[in-house]
């Protein structure tokens, strides 16, 4: 059962990566690996900041 877990959890974290979707655990272990003493910012926070950054650049949009 935990393998079957364990490739639903890659599956899902390859979909969000495909549509652009950003992932928090990956940026906590980022954080934790290269900046031990930051604390990093909450998901909330992380999911607008992404968000706001795709479309900031023009060649994002569609229209």
């Amino acid at each position: 059962m935990r393998r079957i877990s364990m490739r639903l959890s890659r599956v899902a974290a390859l979909v969000r990566k495909l549509i652009g979707v950003p992932d928090y655990d990956r940026y906590l272990v980022h954080m934790h690996e290269r900046y031990p003493g930051c604390t990093p910012i909450d998901r909330e926070t992380f999911e607008k900041d992404r968000l706001a950054a795709r479309y900031r650049t023009a060649g994002n949009r569609c229209c």
